[in-house]
């Protein structure tokens, strides 16, 4: 069976969209991953980035990235050639996290425990577009070279068909999107973490 090129898919809806049009639910685990998905879509999509990341430990590194995507937002908006980009914070809940990782704690990274954190958020990114009336939602995860693509599509469409919202396809790390977000984030200084977020990851960093 040939592997889906979610990159081509992408680019054919973006093709077919009337730009300016649609509303887009942008989950965003950082500003430096947000960093190239946001000056790519926002000449498409009016955008809403969905901050939430129970997963990052402690609170004091949630608190300085949750600063960070601001910063990056307030940039973007203040140049020219795109549409205006809204941030949402979602709750931090530490507790939502350790529950669903209780019993994974030795999984290795990429592995069981990761796919739960993964659909952990995106549940509850799926959720929050449906209420505010979004046309699609999606995720920048992908944009890592460490990021299983086709598991965060899966679970995207999956929870698409529970929630009755559409799913915007990804590889964010086409293209050149994980280099152009390195370089991004030099342009605006954001500061660019050494670990995933949790204690799980930092463990192992």
């Amino acid at each position: 069976m040939n592997q889906r090129n979610y990159q081509r898919e992408l680019d054919n809806i973006l093709r077919e969209i009337p730009r300016g049009e649609k509303r887009l639910f942008l989950h965003s685990c950082c500003a430096p991953c947000s960093s190239y998905v946001l000056e790519y879509l926002s000449v498409y999509f009016l955008i809403t980035v969905f901050y939430y990341n129970p997963n990052i430990s402690p609170q004091e590194e949630y608190r300085h990235r949750m600063a960070e995507q601001k910063h990056l937002i307030e940039c973007l908006n203040r140049e020219r050639g795109r549409y205006p980009i809204q941030v949402l914070e979602g709750e931090y809940e530490p507790e939502r996290f350790f529950e669903m990782a209780r019993g994974l704690e030795n999984c290795p990274e990429g592995g069981e425990r990761c796919e739960g954190c993964f659909r952990l958020r995106l549940e509850e990114t799926a959720r929050q577009a449906l209420a505010v009336g979004a046309d699609y939602f999606t995720t920048t995860l992908s944009i890592s070279p460490l990021k299983n693509a086709p598991l965060l599509n899966r679970i995207g469409e999956e929870l698409a068909s529970t929630y009755g919202i559409s799913w915007l396809p990804s590889d964010f790390k086409k293209k050149d999107g994980y280099k152009r977000s390195v370089e991004l984030s030099a342009k605006y200084e954001l500061y660019r973490q050494d670990y995933c977020g949790c204690v799980f990851s930092k463990r192992e960093r």
